[in-house]
């Protein structure tokens, strides 16, 4: 098949782009969830798996991992000579949020005006990640041969627990590191740094979970009788958390590096602040660059404070409080050493005499990308085709993704890629979550090119 051909195909079937992306968006797969149970998951999965043998996928298998999510795998072999690439996206999703903050039911996939005036497609998971799916799907359907065989090899790895920590695919991957033997491993779970231009992801920062417990005594106080003398655990656990940043926003925990600079690609002051939809007059954290702050450096964010609810606060000191934090670090850094540092600087810092639990409760491992690969040229290449010649940008993101880390275990001589659909317009993890149709439709045709131009490589 011709690039040229090859264009029109993935024009033709952006139809059904919509259609599967409508069908898969219907199934609020949210992993290990008490509001939605395991069958919405459970179908998601069903219909994946579908879907891969369908387009010509073969030796498709479900399989529940350790942590109770099914992830769905599948290998097409490559023809004598050519090479193999594996294409990695998730078909779990965020929970939706407050339903009210939604203009549309978010798991209804509706069409509307974004931003920018140009049509959008709403919906939980719409980008993030059953979006690079489709994408994934389309790329395989335009290069499909009328013999029902792929240009390269093709390895199938479609993750059901990525939003949870994704601890179950790392063990598979572990168990079965045949899975994951390729030339070119996808990651489709990262995107855009704006709409049309295109980006690899290069550098992931990993994460590290820490929960907090303040305590101040053994009991309830009447903050009119006690009140100004006995401690209040939840103004103790607010002194202590403003010790995790300074009056610029940096973060200061004890005996983590903050100075680091990202030298790949900026990330303009006004583009930032319209992405993060903050208020005009809203301060932008931090002394360095924001690309400093967001790709190169350590960031603690509170999550999540345990304490009595306004509505149904009653006039006591509170003796305990508690708080969720997530600590993201750039590579280079080993998030389970971070964490024990901040755990370290919450116990020494803590005020009037409170007193402390904290532990780190799961860690995730930072990642940067290898990028003088064969491989990845012909990737770039492929991009600056699909994006009609924009010169392909270089970026970092502060999100995620363990599974790399495991898959480089795995498969040490693969050359490892990170894109897809997402850009700063998709509000992935947040109310009224979206798509641009264009972004999907040029990934999938970068997919597509990719795989063909592999081939003869």
């Amino acid at each position: 098949m011709t690039e040229r051909n090859l264009r029109d195909t993935v024009e033709k079937l952006m139809d059904r782009a919509r259609s599967d992306l409508a069908e898969l968006v219907a199934h609020p797969s949210v992993h290990d969830s008490p509001e939605f149970g395991a069958e919405p998951n459970a179908a998601s999965a069903a219909w994946v798996a579908k879907a891969l043998t369908e387009a010509g996928i073969g030796s498709v298998e479900q399989v529940t991992t350790s942590d109770g999510s099914i992830a769905i795998v599948g290998h097409a072999p490559a023809p004598e000579g050519a090479p193999t690439v594996l294409l990695y996206s998730h078909h779990d999703v965020q929970p939706p949020g407050p339903r009210d903050a939604w203009e549309s039911d978010p798991f209804t996939l509706t069409t509307r005006p974004g931003p920018d005036g140009a049509d959008r497609w709403y919906g939980r998971g719409a980008a993030d990640c059953k979006g690079n799916l489709v994408a994934h799907l389309t790329a395989l359907r335009a290069v499909r041969g009328d013999d029902g065989t792929f240009p390269v090899g093709v390895r199938i790895i479609i993750e059901g627990s990525e939003e949870g920590g994704g601890a179950g695919l790392e063990d598979l991957v572990a168990e079965r590191p045949e899975l994951a033997q390729a030339d070119l491993i996808v990651i489709g779970d990262t995107g855009n740094v704006a709409v049309g231009r295109p980006t690899l992801t290069t550098s992931l920062r990993g994460v590290a979970s820490v929960r907090v417990e303040l305590s101040t005594g053994t009991s309830d106080l009447h903050s009119g009788a006690f009140g100004g003398a006995a401690p209040d655990a939840i103004a103790a656990l607010i002194a202590l958390l403003a010790t995790l940043r300074d009056g610029f926003g940096n973060t200061t925990i004890d005996g983590l590096d903050s100075s680091a600079r990202w030298a790949g690609e900026p990330y303009d002051a006004a583009q930032f602040a319209a992405d993060a939809a903050i208020y005009d007059d809203a301060a932008i954290l931090g002394s360095g660059a924001i690309a400093d702050q967001l790709w190169a450096r350590p960031a603690v964010t509170v999550i999540g404070i345990d304490a009595p609810a306004t509505a149904t606060a009653a006039a006591a000191i509170q003796p305990r409080a508690a708080a969720l934090l997530n600590l993201r670090v750039p590579p280079g850094t080993d998030p389970r050493h971070a964490g024990e540092l901040l755990v370290a600087h919450l116990t020494h810092h803590a005020p009037w005499g409170a007193h402390v639990d904290a532990t780190v409760e799961s860690v995730g491992e930072p990642f940067a990308a290898e990028t003088t690969g064969p491989a990845y040229r012909v990737l770039q290449e492929a991009l600056v085709e699909a994006y009609d010649g924009a010169e392909v940008a270089f970026s970092g993101q502060g999100g995620s993704i363990p599974l790399c880390t495991q898959l480089r275990k795995a498969a040490p001589q693969a050359e490892i890629a990170l894109l897809g659909v997402e850009e700063p317009q998709c509000r992935i993890h947040a109310p009224n979550e979206s798509v641009d149709p264009a972004e999907l439709r040029r990934t999938a045709l970068a997919e597509a090119l990719l795989l063909t131009r592999l081939a003869g490589a």
